[in-house]
Order: C-alpha cells, then structure tokens, then sequence
C-alpha cells in the first residue's frame, strides 16, 4: 500500500498531464469537513491546500464546512457533506463518533478520515494515519542541537495519545543529540483555537531557561512564535513549513502533509475510478508525507547545512529500522 502511495506521488505531475477524469459527464465532488476552523497554518489549512490543488488541476467541485469545535456539529456536517459530494473528507480526530454512526448510513458516499483509523473499516472509508512520531524525534534532535542553554520545551494542544505521540518523539529525539541535555514537562493548552493560551504556555517555557520551544497545538501554536519572538527564542512549526510565519523564530516544522495525502487519494479516483477502501494508510517518513521544513533559502537559517545533512541520515536509520521511534498508538 505504501510502495503504490509513494508511485502515486512520485508520479503526480505526470499523472495529471494524461488523467482523464472518472466521469466526463459529471464533475467529482468533494466535501471537506473541518473538526475546527481554518486560519491554523498547519493541519486544517494543509487539507484545504490540497483541497484546492484538486480543484485547480482537475476541476473538481470543492465544499468546506468549519465546525469549530462544536461536538454537535459533526454528525450534521457528515451527513451534509454526503448528501452533496461525491468524496467526505474528515479531518481531525472528532469525527470518530460520528463516523461510527454516518458512514454505514450512507454507503453511496465515500469517506478519507484523516489522522484516525477505525477500529473496523467500511468498505466506503479510506484512513490515513501519520507516524508523526518519526518526524518529532528529528525535531526533537534539531530543536536540542541548535539549543544554547540544553533545554527545550514543547507545548501541545491537549494531553491525548496523538498529540502525545509527537512529544515522544520529540523527547527521544531531543536526548538522542544530548542525552545530558533537558526535556521540560510538556504544557497542555486544552484548546488549539487560541493564540494567546500557546504564547502564554510558551512564555512559561522560555521562563524556565528553554531557549527552542516545539508548537504542536494547531492555530494556539502560532502564539508560541510570538513568545519565541518576545523572547529573542527559538521555535519549531507543526503540521505546515510554518517558518514565513516568523523566519527568525521558526527554525524548521515538522511537517504531517494532510494535504498531499488528500491530493493523491483524491486524484486516484478521479484519474483511475480507484478508491481503495477498507484499507489504512499509515504515513511515516519513507512516504514523503512525514517530513521536515526548513522554509525558503531566502529566509534566515537557524539550522545549517551539515545539521540537515545529520538530520537526513537519522531518518534513513530510522526509516531502514536501526533507530526505533516510541510511540503512543
């Protein structure tokens, strides 16, 4: 599964100079249901970023429905999103519950969840899954060597397993480049809505001699650029490249590309009538859709080149399976 993934990625751009699409009569349609709201600059706006790349290359019909954090909301939203499109795509843990209960019910419609497997898997559901772990020990290792004071820090949206898993990897990564070095206790925000909540669970890192800070708490974290900004500190993005979002905070991001995943699930049904269902797609750093960001070479450059160069062959050993990422899930 994951060896076709890569074939399809790797082929993208020439896939799209031969595809036809599916139906030439009618337009595919596709539905995508946020757990929250856009303006993230990482996790919900990748997805609509590849939303969007499907309308534009393939002229798909694209619908988006924010449904900002409100539990009541998601089952609606599915139901909705089916009766309308061709495809739902639901981002973010949330939908659990509701899908359980949708997607059985409407069997003509088919569902991608994204960041969640189900325990059993219809046949009209496709799960994509992230090793985010991987990326967050490479994180973890470059936030700890361009440290000063050898202490770093994370702050994350909640305390559950997925978000949790980042911070594993980032711990196990942190001490992997200094194991003398200090990893401080994670600081739960509770929420990934609110700026000010990140920059304040920020400060408190950086006020505890933390001089690099990891952000894994959706549009919360982009308070922790403001704190790293405030403080004359470092950060690390989730999710997106985030570093045009503050070039001298954001040293690089650990990047979990939603949106290309999207794309190429997407652009298979539309080329080929392909849609694997059933099935899970568990993206680590072999697929490409785990990675590191380092922003544009026009941006200033906290990490140099022979760190990245460090940093590209830990993720070879852990990809051949010489270094064994913990994980949460």
């Amino acid at each position: 599964m994951m060896k076709k993934l890569i074939s399809l990625l790797l082929c993208a751009m020439m896939l799209l100079s031969l595809c036809v699409s599916a139906s030439a009569e009618e337009t595919v349609s596709v539905g995508l249901c946020i757990a929250e709201t856009l303006g993230d600059k990482g996790f919900y706006d990748s997805a609509y970023e590849g939303l969007q790349r499907l309308v534009n290359d393939y002229g798909i019909t694209g619908n988006v429905v924010e449904c900002k954090s409100d539990a009541s909301a998601y089952t609606d939203a599915l139901v909705g999103s089916a009766e309308e499109n061709d495809i739902v795509v639901a981002v973010g843990w949330q939908f659990w519950d509701a899908l359980v209960e949708v997607v059985p019910q409407m069997p003509d419609t088919k569902f991608i969840f994204i960041d969640n497997a189900m325990d059993e898997i219809p046949e009209n559901m496709l799960c994509i899954t992230y090793k985010e772990n991987e990326g967050s020990f490479i994180a973890g290792y470059i936030a700890m060597k361009i440290s000063k004071t050898g202490v770093v820090g994370v702050v994350g949206g909640e305390d559950s397993a997925t978000i949790n898993n980042f911070i594993v990897g980032y711990q196990q990564g942190a001490l992997y480049a200094n194991p003398e070095g200090t990893v401080l206790a994670p600081v739960y925000t509770n929420t990934y809505e609110d700026p000010a909540k990140g920059k304040e669970a920020a400060l408190s890192l950086y006020g505890q001699n933390a001089d690099v800070v990891f952000a894994v708490a959706g549009k919360t974290g982009l308070g922790v650029f403001e704190a790293g900004a405030e403080k004359g500190a470092l950060a690390i993005g989730v999710d997106s490249d985030q570093k045009a979002e503050a070039p001298e905070v954001v040293a690089c991001s650990m990047m979990k590309c939603v949106g290309d995943s999207i794309y190429v699930v997407v652009e298979q049904y539309v080329c080929d009538g392909v849609f694997e269902g059933g099935t899970i797609w568990d993206a680590d750093l072999s697929t490409g859709l785990i990675a590191i960001g380092f922003g544009t070479e026009d941006m200033p450059q906290q990490v140099s080149p022979e760190m990245i160069a460090e940093a590209e062959e830990l993720m070879q050993k852990i990809i051949d399976g010489e270094i064994v990422v913990e994980s949460t899930r």
